[in-house]
């Protein structure tokens, strides 16, 4: 292979990765939106697990647009560091996710803020005012999936989309030491 066609192939290489990881920011963006619609046009409120959940969103899909438009090197670098916190995020939002499950399952014990028993948790203080208080209360449950699709909640699915975006963006990491190895 001449110098041109091996500089070409790892070129083509590194294009594709590029290709993978805009497919996974917009693929992330409409996962965001479907929870946002949920929220908004649905009227499901989410839980300060799904909260938490969508903060991978948050940081992943400006970081991966910023990866495949300012950083064509994906071997060392600003743009490997950020594909590599990009995986971290992922890889956290899969535990976050499953933990979340678990909860809703009620195979452990979630968070005392958003479980069963929250509302009694927040009723310390005032007795002269336990009924302002009770009406006061909101607690969205982390422990009770509002929606379930073939069995799973939206927790369930987050576990399965967040794992197959952090395999597809860590093949392009993986990619990109080795194509210019």
């Amino acid at each position: 292979m001449t110098m041109s066609a091996t500089h070409h192939a790892a070129r083509d290489q590194s294009g594709s990765g590029i290709g993978t990881l805009m497919l996974v920011a917009l693929a992330a963006f409409g996962v965001i939106a479907i929870a946002w619609a949920y929220e908004i046009f649905g009227g499901l409120e989410p839980c300060p697990l799904c909260l938490q959940q969508r903060w991978a969103y948050y940081f992943t899909i400006p970081a991966l647009f910023a990866i495949a438009l300012f950083f064509r090197e994906l071997r060392q670098g600003p743009g490997a560091l950020l594909l590599a916190l990009v995986l971290v995020a992922f890889a956290a939002n899969v535990i976050l996710a499953a933990y979340h499950s678990g909860v809703e399952w009620k195979w452990w014990a979630g968070p005392t803020a958003c479980s069963s028993g929250a509302a009694a948790a927040g009723l310390t203080g005032d007795a002269g005012n336990l009924l302002g208080t009770l009406e006061e209360t909101r607690v969205i449950r982390c422990d009770e999936a509002p929606w379930r699709f073939l069995g799973l909640s939206f927790a369930g699915w987050n576990v399965i989309i967040s794992a197959i975006f952090f395999a597809a963006c860590f093949s392009v990491f993986r990619r990109g030491f080795r194509s210019n190895a």
